[in-house]
């Protein structure tokens, strides 16, 4: 269809429009809605849209930007999932604008303009109940290609407390093109800060190691012209002492050395959760490796939900190569329910999507994901030209294919145990050679009191990684829980050795306690005497926990932001690009 004939259609299909349009009475309150969160002072986007004057010098850039539907930056196909705060034009808003861009951008009369809108400044929800820092500002260059960096905020409370909303203020917005939150409760991330140094520690992934169950179940996420997102009732999560946040920030130089020092607000709440939702990811990034030139590469991935859930949101992520996105499920009898479609991937304007009401779906429906990668030189946002060969990893020139799916299971009490199991069996069938699926899948019936189907998958686990210390450990706690009718492995006293190393200055004793008495139990024989292996005494405590997590954390997989127990390639805790 020719641009002609786009006019055409529009003109006999739409309500007619005024046959002369004004920025005061038609224009103005579009701009106000859909354009004014981002342009106006203080705000990411370089130019703001406020005034006449400021829409009149752009009139022409704006019609070309809305009728590609560049601008306003909305993904989603219409039809395919309702998400609460669409952002999208609808097809008479955008022949508003073209043509009073045509007709040459008149002002028209005052008194026909609506209010100005009214942001709140300062924080969205009033004064948070804490608020938190970066301890050091950081320093971007003026050139370069982009940055990822991690950077650790202690949190400075006393008990466990509640969190139901927070707002990620990043400081210089111009610079940021979207920022992630993660819970640390390891330690982890502040060993990995001291040995960069510069404030933060650079990266898109971070492993963190725990040995609670404590799946990742939020998306927790900040980018230019979002609000802030109050938890439903029931909702908030877990705050304790000793809890590090590490604000994941993807930064973009502007050709000058800019500062940077984000604040994050927490708003708490009085009451410990009743509900408690989780993080599926589907992925399949060991079968990316695209060749040169190919338009229509295509992954795909299913879940099978072994109960009934209510899904509240969507994370689909890709990099430069990503072409047509979908997610979808398929119900028992065979039904389709679409999560989302995106048909025109744009890198630079993925967000999570949270849908305006919960989308039931019964025990044994399959969720799916489906990607469609262009590689070839067509591409326009092709990074490589002429294209070359793309792989999964880490880098924004590698690719990523992950789709995370915020559930909520239904049922009286904690299901994420059941779905978990689930989730890690049917990640194995796909990939029996994944080490964390083993150790996750291990820990879990560990914390069921199936010991010896647990000690076969860290068996297993081990096979995949024999050196990974944490896994010998855990093995040998569940050896000496069942009262140590099997060898024990070969390194774990090694392990144990190594595990009970002072603590460091910031390092977790939450993780050190259990740690210390696995390897106590491990280093008695059959009568309760010590043996060779290990002189750690006994130390008081409880034995390991129901769960020991070995997580991947960082920008991809949403967040995609915490521990997320699905792999170890590059799919992040609550990541978020």
């Amino acid at each position: 269809m020719t641009r002609a004939s786009i006019f055409s259609f529009f003109a006999t299909a739409l309500p007619a429009l005024p046959s002369q349009v004004t920025f005061n009475r038609d224009v103005a309150p579009i701009i106000f809605e859909y354009c004014a969160p981002c342009h106006r002072p203080g705000e990411a986007a370089p130019f703001s849209l406020l005034s006449y004057e400021d829409a009149r010098k752009r009139a022409s850039q704006m019609a070309t930007v809305t009728e590609s539907r560049y601008m306003p930056p909305w993904l989603p196909e219409p039809g395919y999932g309702n998400f609460a705060g669409e952002r999208r034009l609808s097809a008479r808003q955008i022949e508003t604008i073209r043509k009073w861009a045509e007709q040459g951008a008149v002002e028209g009369d005052v008194r026909d303009r609506p209010p100005a809108p009214a942001f709140t400044e300062g924080w969205q929800f009033g004064p948070p109940d804490l608020v938190l820092k970066m301890p050091h500002a950081y320093t971007l260059a003026a050139g370069g290609s982009d940055v990822f960096r991690n950077f650790v905020i202690p949190v400075p409370v006393t008990g466990t407390h509640y969190v139901k909303a927070i707002e990620i203020r990043p400081g210089n917005k111009r610079i940021v093109h979207h920022a992630n939150l993660l819970i640390d409760r390891t330690g982890l991330s502040r060993h990995l800060e001291r040995k960069d140094q510069e404030p933060g520690f650079p990266g898109m992934n971070l492993k963190v190691e725990s040995e609670i169950f404590d799946p990742d179940g939020y998306f927790l996420f900040w980018k230019p012209g979002t609000s802030s997102y109050v938890e439903p009732d029931g909702m908030a999560w877990r705050l304790d002492n000793g809890t590090d946040l590490v604000l994941n920030m993807h930064l973009q130089p502007s050709g000058k050395q800019e500062v940077i020092q984000a604040s994050v607000g927490l708003y708490f709440s009085r009451n410990p959760p009743t509900k408690f939702p989780m993080l599926i990811q589907l992925e399949h990034d060991n079968a990316l490796d695209i060749p040169a030139g190919k338009k229509d590469f295509v992954i795909t991935d299913d879940f099978e939900l072994p109960l009934d859930v209510d899904v509240l949101g969507v994370y689909p992520h890709a990099h430069y190569l990503g072409k047509e996105l979908e997610g979808f499920a398929t119900l028992p009898d065979g039904t389709r329910r679409w999560l989302i479609r995106i048909p025109q991937w744009k890198f630079n304007w993925q967000a999570v999507y949270r849908y305006t009401q919960p989308l039931f779906l019964p025990k044994g429906t399959i969720l799916s994901m489906r990607y469609v990668y262009d590689n070839s030189a067509e591409n326009v946002s092709n990074p490589n030209q002429p294209p070359q060969r793309v792989r999964a990893g880490n880098r924004s020139t590698d690719e990523m294919g992950h789709l995370w799916v915020q559930v909520l299971p239904r049922g009286p009490q904690d299901q994420r145990m059941l779905l978990q199991e689930s989730w890690m069996r049917q990640r194995l069938k796909k990939e029996p050679g994944d080490f964390t699926a083993h150790y996750n899948l291990a820990a879990l019936l560990k914390g069921q009191g199936k010991i010896e189907e647990a000690i076969e998958e860290f068996r297993r686990a081990l096979q995949i990684e024999p050196a990974d210390a944490t896994a010998l450990n855990s093995l040998g706690a569940a050896l000496a829980s069942e009262g140590s009718n099997h060898a024990v492995p070969p390194r774990a006293g090694e392990s144990c050795r190594l595990r009970q190393r002072p603590l460091q200055p910031g390092e977790s004793t939450r993780l050190a306690r259990p740690v210390r008495r696995s390897c106590a139990e491990l280093s008695r024989g059959p009568e309760g005497e010590p043996t060779r292996r290990s002189r750690a005494p006994a130390a008081g405590g409880r034995s390991p926990g129901a769960w020991q997590h070995k997580g991947v954390a960082g920008r991809h997989g949403g967040s995609g932001s915490l521990l997320q127990p699905i792999s170890r390639t590059p799919t992040g805790r609550r990541h978020i690009q």
